[in-house]
């Protein structure tokens, strides 16, 4: 599907959610929570090249960085 026809379909259900009234609306510590979190995954892009696409854009044999899972 196009980005264009996926974002309406979006926006739609956005708006029928907000209509209705059981729409999520961000507090402010979420609003700030998830900034920090994209701020931190633009600058780790940045420092690395930017050549990877974003974490959980593509499957991966080996654990997220950042995580402290191990394999055994």
């Amino acid at each position: 599907m196009d980005r264009t026809k996926q974002r309406d379909i979006a926006s739609k259900g956005g708006k029928a959610a907000h209509q209705k009234g059981t729409a999520h609306e961000w507090t402010s510590e979420e609003a700030r929570e998830a900034g920090r979190k994209g701020g931190m995954a633009s600058h780790r892009r940045k420092q690395d090249g930017g050549s990877e696409p974003p974490s959980g854009a593509h499957e991966s044999s080996e654990p997220a960085r950042g995580t402290t899972d191990t394999w055994r």
